[in-house]
């Protein structure tokens, strides 16, 4: 399937098909049966359960380990969480928008001065996030290829076992020396206050699980949005005028291309802890569970004409962010990224279109992402 389109197949499911069961990757070599959740309402009501869990065993990758918030429940999660929102705030976030405009028209300057055609996942997409998050963390831009090519191996569903773990190893090994540094030497971006603020109470372990969910999290989701919402835009020229020329919808925009995109598959697979019943289904203790979040949003039950794409529209509740504890705490960021990167592109690159034929795209749909390999775009 394309990635802007989530398959006919989950339509049929919300309207007419019980909550059925099927095989689902729990990791490199790791597989189970899970309960396959697909209604807006539905979902919701899991992602909101305190009798699912995210923490189960995952065979010692990155995701198992103390401060990798995904896979943390209460109490460690509330308070691993805690200790980070008020670096996610929205006064927080406001604050770093002058230096989110810098780093975006430098990139667009860059490549009009370099000229048409590009790549705007190696040209925009990729570098944005990447170096809002670097510097938000404290890790040199210079690294930015290496923990981009140990995230992307993180994802990718045909990674090895042996792969993965050995990824695991390279990505803890990082982090640690990072970590190190800033117990001996706390710097301004968000581990040297985590060190100065909750130093005594937080562990190096813990620091290096916080880096590395912060690390992946915070460009593989937001440089894939930004990719495959140009792509969207560039398919409905009227909504990408909108966006382009009128200052009033770009809050509901940016709703709508999260919401429509659900880049996010899935979020984490979860584990039931104690019975409990979804839509007249019993779901035992002990089954696992896993929800699509861009059926949820196409829920007609939800959102009328989900199915349509309307940058002016009040989307709502999406899901797109899931739902629950484990809500991404960087949503505002990737907001106030996305409400940058998308007027500043359309307005500095006149009459963007793509430059290759939109059957010769490679879209990655075999990973817990969604994206785009690459865009080629032109303008002027």
């Amino acid at each position: 399937m394309r990635p802007i389109e989530p398959a006919a197949e989950f339509g049929r499911l919300r309207e007419h098909g019980p909550i059925p069961r099927v095989q689902w990757s729990m990791g490199p070599g790791l597989s189970s049966t899970a309960w396959l959740v697909t209604r807006y309402a539905d979902v919701r009501e899991v992602l909101g359960s305190p009798h699912v869990s995210n923490r189960f065993y995952r065979g010692g990758l990155v995701v198992d380990q103390p401060g990798f918030l995904l896979s943390l429940d209460p109490p460690e999660h509330n308070r691993i969480r805690r200790m980070l929102t008020r670096e996610f705030s929205v006064k927080r976030v406001n604050a770093l928008r002058p230096r989110v405009e810098q780093i975006v028209h430098g990139f667009l300057d860059d490549m009009i001065a370099t000229g048409p055609p590009a790549d705007l996942m190696q040209a925009l997409a990729l570098p944005v996030p990447s170096l809002v998050i670097c510097e938000l963390l404290g890790v040199p831009y210079d690294d930015r290829e290496e923990f981009q090519r140990r995230s992307g191996l993180l994802l990718d569903p045909r990674a090895t076992r042996e792969e993965a773990m050995a990824n695991t190893r390279e990505m803890n090994d990082y982090m640690s020396d990072l970590v190190t540094r800033q117990r001996n030497s706390p710097g301004e971006d968000i581990l040297g206050a985590l060190v100065r603020e909750h130093g005594a109470e937080v562990s190096d372990a813990e620091l290096v699980g916080i880096g590395n969910i912060l690390l992946i999290a915070g460009h593989e989701t937001t440089a894939n949005t930004i990719g495959l919402g140009t792509l969207l835009l560039i398919q409905h020229p009227e909504q990408l005028a909108l966006v382009r020329d009128d200052p009033s919808v770009l809050r509901t925009a940016v709703e709508e291309v999260l919401r429509y995109l659900s880049i996010v598959h899935t979020g984490s697979p979860r584990r039931v802890t104690e019975d409990i019943t979804v839509a007249g289904q019993p779901i035992p203790a002990g089954d696992m569970v896993v929800v699509s979040l861009p059926s949820a949003n196409r829920d007609g039950n939800f959102l009328t004409d989900a199915d349509s794409f309307d940058v002016t529209r009040p989307v709502g509740a999406h899901l797109a962010f899931g739902h629950g504890i484990h809500q991404c705490l960087g949503q505002q960021l990737a907001r106030m990224e996305l409400a940058v990167v998308l007027p500043a592109m359309l307005t500095k690159l006149p009459n963007l279109r793509l430059a290759a034929r939109q059957s010769d795209l490679a879209f990655r749909t075999d990973g817990p992402v969604n994206g785009v390999n690459a865009l080629p775009i032109a303008w002027g």
